[in-house]
């Protein structure tokens, strides 16, 4: 959408959610004091939801999901994988030496004789050892934290992360997943230049878009309702991040109908990614391209800074996380009531230890004091979660009205990059899911419309809410 758009689409946006409010509003009410907490559970499942505006795209898949299709040669086109399992002195061992490390067969075969007997192939580990490797890719334990996700469970799953069959098949699976707890879009950031072969040979670019037009264009992807587009993203702090930067805006550009923005990623925390290390580099890139839009991470740091400021001169008109926002009152005011959005990634923020008490994030700060944000998974397959539990903890830690919910949700759609008609289109169809949904519980049977339902609760809910449906 172009930028003369938006302001009109976000007065409309508010005006509809008024109303909205006025009408549904008292009956919500009424259910949060009277549900159970399953079927409030069951009532956010089935609640129409907007976009998911800041997922990982590798990092969203279920670990049973990598350890089902990893270990299914249909689904690898005849790839196989190998896990670390064992430790021994062999002199060419691969760093990092993780236990579940995950290799393809095209680096297996490169190994020692003595390095090949440190491994497994994954498809014959015991059940026992099946739990272990799911459980090695979740944050699960107590004192799991920020270095276990950033420097362990990303390095074991990198092999994984390279195989086009797996991604393509992997976000086909995720998106009826996802269509099921009531998303209308996803906008999930991935990169293109990583991919391999069976052989170990790097894949072009324009092939593994290809590969993703075809998987999308398959009838089970269009059955499950979901609108998907991509950013591409870049690590921050990488040495050559410049170069990419530069490669990322030159493909978004010659993809525009899938890919519409480029993201920035990385610990905050590693000062060789600030963000202002790139401010030449985007103004040299606007000098050359025009309305390819902008998503960044930004203040997902647990101390006070302006690295929210610092991101919205980069030309940001989405802050990822933006949890140290709050420390910087001047770019809070300029965000009131503006044109950028904070994604909010609540069960995020407490696993990684940003904001380990969730009463204290500063999300309602932000909702009530009128900037705009939304709620999204961020890596939803390592906190083993999904877009339901962050909606529960929100209704449940700071009281959610109906109106809140509604323009969340029509936010996450207002402020996506999604095409101008594209994004028109499904603003309609939220609007009519919604007063849909508002006629199906406002009555007083509302508990009976529930039975309807068939919630899949996560295995991060059954441990942190005690609410287990069926398993997913």
């Amino acid at each position: 959408m172009g930028r003369q758009n938006t302001p009109r689409l976000i007065l409309f946006c508010f005006c509809w959610s008024a109303l909205g409010a006025d009408n549904f509003g008292d009956q919500f009410e009424r259910i949060k004091k009277t549900a159970s907490n399953e079927q409030l559970f069951a009532f956010l499942y089935d609640l129409p939801k907007g976009g998911d505006l800041h997922n990982h795209f590798g990092l969203s898949n279920l670990a049973e999901s990598w350890f089902d299709a990893a270990t299914d040669i249909r689904r690898t086109h005849g790839n196989e994988f190998y896990t670390l399992v064992n430790f021994r002195s062999c002199p060419d061992n691969i760093e990092p030496l993780l236990r579940f490390r995950m290799i393809q067969r095209s680096t297996y075969r490169k190994l020692s004789e003595c390095a090949k007997s440190e491994y497994e192939p994954l498809a014959k580990l015991t059940p026992e050892a099946r739990k272990e490797w799911i459980s090695a890719m979740i944050l699960d334990k107590a004192g799991e934290g920020r270095n276990e996700f950033f420097e362990v469970i990303n390095k074991r799953l990198v092999e994984l992360f390279r195989d086009p069959y797996l991604a393509t098949d992997l976000l086909a699976l995720n998106l009826k997943r996802y269509g099921a707890q009531g998303l209308h879009y996803l906008e999930a950031q991935m990169g293109v230049s990583n991919y391999q072969d069976q052989e170990g040979i790097p894949i072009d670019p324009e092939r593994v878009a290809q590969l993703f037009r075809e998987r999308l264009s398959q009838p089970d992807v269009k059955a499950t309702g979901m609108t998907v587009r991509f950013l591409i993203t870049i690590i921050r702090f990488a040495p050559n991040a410049e170069d990419n930067l530069k490669k990322a805006y030159d493909f978004v550009d010659r993809h525009r109908d899938l890919w519409v923005g480029i993201n920035m990623a990385g610990r905050e925390d590693n000062e060789k990614g600030y963000a202002l290390r790139f401010l030449e580099t985007y103004r040299q890139m606007r000098r050359k391209y025009s309305g390819i839009q902008l998503s960044i991470h930004g203040g997902e740091k647990d101390s006070p800074g302006r690295e929210v400021r610092d991101t919205l001169l980069l030309g940001a008109t989405r802050i990822g996380h933006g949890v140290n926002l709050i420390s910087d009152p001047d770019t809070m005011l300029l965000m009131r009531n503006g044109k950028n959005l904070v994604e909010i990634n609540l069960i995020s923020n407490r696993l990684l230890e940003y904001t380990p008490d969730l009463s204290k994030h500063p999300f309602p700060e932000y909702l009530r004091f009128g900037i705009p944000v939304c709620l999204n998974t961020d890596d939803s397959g390592v906190w083993d979660s999904d877009i339901v539990d962050e909606y529960y903890t929100a209704v449940k830690t700071f009281n959610l009205t109906w109106g809140e919910i509604v323009q969340m949700g029509r936010d996450s759609l207002v402020f996506s990059f999604a095409q101008s008609d594209v994004k028109e289109r499904m603003l309609r169809d939220y609007d009519a899911a919604i007063r849909k949904f508002e006629k199906k519980y406002g009555g007083t049977d509302w508990a009976s419309a529930l039975g309807e339902v068939r919630p899949v609760s996560s295995g991060y809910a059954g441990r942190n809410f005690q609410i287990s449906f069926p398993a997913r």
